[in-house]
């Protein structure tokens, strides 16, 4: 297992945290996703290792959620 923190932007609240966990978590690899709206950014854990292709999916989905994320 893996983790990879990233950057989000655009987060003020819990109701922000759980749309943004929702969306990560609808990627296959994620196993855990945890958002802080206070600290900014997003914790996800995998299965493998964050690689590039993962971490874009990561970037999308949270974009999906509408936000901005870029990895650390």
């Amino acid at each position: 297992m893996a983790t990879a923190t990233f950057d989000v932007v655009g987060m003020t609240c819990g109701h922000c945290e759980a749309s943004v966990r929702e969306e990560v978590l609808s990627i296959g690899d994620i196993s855990d996703a945890v958002a802080d709206a206070s600290q900014g950014i997003l914790v996800v854990t995998t299965v493998d290792v964050v690689g590039e292709q993962l971490a874009r999916a990561v970037v999308a989905a949270v974009g999906e959620a509408g936000y901005t994320a870029q990895p650390r």
